[in-house]
């Protein structure tokens, strides 16, 4: 806790200040490189490394945490000269100025990093590394080449891994030396030699790991032209997950490790067996399924099929069956003849009696037309009187003296002139 009063510096407690010079220092220093020679080195039981870095004048303090120290090629040692990349800081808890250590060379690796990096930026600018121009790796090899050392622990790791994922796919070494004077033109020349041959699908070029100058047979100028120019897919495994050479940039897909390598180069046997028995499984459903709708359509075919007696017995009953319905729907002829005979004799009576009904009135019709028959009338001395319309005349107030009337009798009539009227 500070004390900030008016006029008065603040006070600092020892962890304030040792906190406030490890910002300053962490924030004024990027990650550099420091060369000198190790002392006092010691590796605790956690794998973290500590030691002193010095040279004739001076020394600092330095701790290499496991995590980094992990991936160390070499042992460090009490008089080594080297080149360690590490961040300044402070421990706060003692207070100690010191570096934390991410990577150690050894002393005069310089100059192949800067080697490394030239050629790296030469080939990119070419062209070698464009993403574009890389190839996809067979899935199915027929046979998988190696680049790499008889000798070499990397080959051994190679083929476990063939013969545990892929025993089925043959393949052929292709033999070079890998570390030393001239490996870089023995890689690039099996390279070559593999691609004349055509023996296989795809190639592996790989070795173990190693320091910087162990792996430099990768970083050379020849090998790189080598992988660009091969028609085969190349498959780069060199080193360490976290070692990078010119020949992971420029093959066709780079693996940390030689066994990984191995795996990206060749198809899982027990992945295909899975996939195949998954496929199987899918078909015999899918055949079983076709072969259980396939039997249902045909028992009802079946069902439908019959012999030739059971279609004439099914014809013939169908046959009655419309028998049957035609009788139902046709009238009964001998009924219908015998109803138009019975109707037709009560049609005959009855004509007979509305005839006789019909003399019957016409008779009384006649008798009672008699009655009022005015011949018969005329004939007991009547007579009709008619003016020149043919009007009869009843009342003789119509008439005036002069008017021609006719006179019917029962026995013809006369044409008479009025003299004389009367009213009664």
């Amino acid at each position: 806790m500070s004390l900030d009063l008016p006029g008065i510096a603040p006070v600092l407690t020892v962890t304030e200040l040792n906190r406030r010079v490890r910002a300053l220092l962490e924030n004024r220093f990027e990650m550099l490189w420091v060369s000198g020679e190790l002392s006092n080195v010691k590796r605790a039981a956690s794998g973290h490394w500590y030691f002193c870095l010095k040279d004739p004048a001076a020394q600092i303090e330095c701790a290499m945490f496991r995590a980094r120290a992990q991936f160390l090629d070499f042992r460090p040692a009490d008089g080594l000269r080297v080149e360690v990349r590490a961040r300044v800081t402070l421990y706060e808890p003692r207070g100690n100025y010191q570096l934390v250590v991410e990577e150690i060379r050894k002393a005069g690796l310089g100059a192949l990093y800067e080697a490394f990096e030239k050629l790296k930026a030469k080939l990119e600018a070419e062209g070698l590394f464009d993403p574009v121009r890389k190839r996809p790796l067979p899935a199915f090899a027929r046979a998988i080449g190696i680049v790499t050392s008889p000798a070499a622990a990397a080959l051994r790791d190679v083929l476990t891994t063939l013969v545990r994922r892929a025993p089925m796919v043959p393949v052929v070494l292709y033999p070079a030396q890998v570390q030393g004077e001239g490996a870089g033109a023995q890689v690039a020349r099996a390279i070559a030699l593999a691609n004349a041959r055509a023996e296989c699908d795809v190639l592996i070029v790989c070795r173990g790991g190693g320091s910087l100058e162990d792996l430099w047979a990768f970083n050379e100028e020849v090998v790189a032209r080598a992988i660009f120019a091969s028609r085969l897919p190349v498959v780069s495994g060199v080193g360490h997950e976290t070692d990078f050479s010119i020949a992971d940039f420029v093959a066709d897909h780079r693996a940390p490790t030689p066994t990984a390598a191995a795996v990206a180069a060749s198809p899982d046997r027990a992945a295909l067996a899975e996939q195949v028995a998954e496929l199987k499984r899918c078909l015999t459903r899918d055949l079983r399924r076709i072969v259980e709708t396939a039997a249902q359509r045909l028992d009802g075919l079946a069902r439908r099929l019959l012999t030739p007696a059971q279609r004439i017995a099914h014809d013939r009953e169908r046959l009655a069956q419309h028998a049957r319905r035609l009788a139902r729907a046709l009238p009964d002829l001998e009924a219908a003849r015998r109803e138009l005979e019975r109707k037709a004799r009560r049609m005959a009576s009855a004509g007979r009696r509305s005839a006789l009904d019909r003399t019957r009135h016409l008779a009384a019709l006649r008798a009672s037309l008699g009655h009022l028959d005015p011949t018969q009338v005329l004939g007991r001395g009547y007579s009709i009187v008619r003016d020149r319309e043919g009007h009869v005349v009843r009342s003789g107030a119509a008439l005036a003296r002069g008017d021609a009337l006719e006179i019917a009798f029962a026995e013809g009539g006369a044409d008479v002139t009025v003299e004389r009227t009367r009213g009664d």
